[in-house]
């Protein structure tokens, strides 16, 4: 084994991988706080539209990122298979983030909107799909979970730094200053090695070898036995009849896309994208005295300890258990969430004395769901498809993900304004129940094992 001592420069790679998903976590939640701006009558020198949007446009606008996130990681995925992960995380993800934000700065017209939205939800689906693959190929199988999950630190301050800055910056200059954290991730990661993987994959033995060192920090006999590890697996892999239609053949790798897809629905069918998108516009309904802006702080604050947390013990406790716990979570936050909404469209007496509990509710489910449901998901994705066909299931996984995205987002306000936010609510929950079964019967445990183990658990 390599000694821990080096690992310096790995981290210092993975911080600067993880930029893209710092990117991916503050257009995620750009929404939250560039909302009130649209839709506030008394202040439309503010508003760069000049008037006050509907509920479609709004709609329109906040689901834009989840559709383009669908076709995003087909782009990715292809990219990432082709010219290297580190090159589609460049070119696929960072740049249209860019763009992206700039275009915001300066859109006047709703359709720009829409088009710069799409083009953000591109980069965060390409994100999702290759950078979970690239931290897990250059990490070490006993911090594999740590490196991986360590993304969604990132995420969650990018969605932090949204809450904390965009409500008291004009739109230009809060989409402006988002724009800086791209732009940084292009610096830093252009100088970052590729994947030793996809290098082997290529039959670079030499690139990969030194990639290793650099990652490794190490020239010794080490990193042989570790490069003919990963030469072992890259031909293992290819030897089950390397084709992408091996995903429709092979038993072990439609148990691997059941496992992943089913994480993914759970993931989205929380209404994690809902919460995000809205999260102000939710505050602002529930009649509470503590500020819509206030509130998303809190949240933001507590969605980054708790993703803080997960690295550092997924790999004690194993992935099963923490998804487990993360939906259990997540379902008796919602619960009394509906409740509470039940009790407002009945103008209950008893409301006032819980102004307390949607903030608690909503606390307690970000924090579950960034233990497990949030990054974890990803972290597996990335662990327990073989080399072979990893870009093409993980582009599927990814594209799956975000069709859910879009539909929860899109259909929140419809639902919503159907059964009210109660019922929307408690069906949320129940899909946190599936994620409770699926968990504790289904998903088998990763922890630990290298990518071959993973291979010959679900053979068996």
């Amino acid at each position: 084994m390599v000694q821990k001592t080096n690992r310096r420069y790995l981290f210092t790679a993975v911080c600067a991988g993880n930029l893209a998903a710092m990117s991916a976590g503050i257009v995620s939640t750009w929404t939250s706080p560039v909302f009130p701006k649209l839709n506030n009558e008394t202040q439309l020198a503010n508003n760069p539209l000049g008037y006050v949007i509907n509920t479609q446009e709004e709609s329109w606008v906040g689901s834009m990122l989840a559709l383009g996130a669908v076709f995003g990681p087909l782009l990715a995925g292809f990219s990432a298979e082709t010219i290297g992960r580190k090159y589609a995380l460049l070119l696929v993800c960072g740049i249209p983030f860019l763009v992206s934000f700039v275009t915001l700065s300066f859109a006047k017209t709703i359709y720009v909107y829409y088009f710069a939205r799409f083009v953000g939800g591109m980069a965060m689906g390409g994100v999702y799909t290759v950078l979970p693959m690239f931290n897990c190929e250059i990490a070490e199988d006993s911090i594999r979970g740590g490196v991986s999950s360590s993304m969604n630190v990132f995420v969650t301050s990018g969605q932090l730094l949204s809450y904390l800055v965009g409500p008291y910056l004009s739109i230009m200059w809060f989409s402006l200053v988002c724009s800086i954290i791209p732009s940084l991730f292009i610096i830093f990661f252009f100088f970052v090695p590729e994947s030793p993987y996809f290098l082997i994959g290529k039959e670079r033995v030499e690139h990969a070898e030194k990639s290793l060192q650099k990652f490794r920090m190490d020239s010794s006999p080490l990193i042989k036995e570790e490069l003919n590890n990963i030469r072992l697996n890259v031909e293992d892999d290819k030897n089950r009849e390397g084709s992408s239609l091996d995903i429709i053949k092979s038993k072990a790798l439609l148990k691997a896309l059941f496992i992943v897809f089913s994480l993914m629905f759970v993931q989205q069918a929380c209404g994690i994208n809902a919460f995000l998108t809205y999260s102000e516009s939710i505050f602002g309904s529930t009649g509470s005295s503590i500020s819509p802006v206030l509130s998303s702080i809190i949240i933001g604050i507590v969605q980054l300890l708790a993703s803080i947390v997960t690295p550092l013990i997924v790999d004690k406790f194993g992935r099963k258990k923490m998804f487990f716990i993360s939906a259990v979570g997540m379902m008796i936050a919602e619960i009394p969430l509906g409740f509470y909404f039940y009790l407002k469209a009945n103008k209950s007496e008893i409301l006032n004395d819980l102004f307390w509990l949607p903030v608690a509710c909503l606390i307690i489910f970000f924090i579950c769901y960034n233990l497990g449901y949030g990054p974890l998901p990803w972290t597996v994705m990335g662990e327990i498809f073989p080399s072979n066909v990893k870009s093409a299931a993980s582009t599927a996984s990814a594209v799956v993900c975000w069709v859910l995205g879009f539909l929860v987002v899109k259909l929140f306000s419809t639902i919503s304004e159907g059964v009210g936010l109660a019922g929307t609510y408690w069906i949320l929950a129940g899909c946190c129940f599936i994620g409770v079964l699926f968990s504790w019967f289904v998903l088998i445990e990763t922890k630990g094992k290298t990518f071959q183990e993973i291979q010959e658990s679900l053979n068996n």
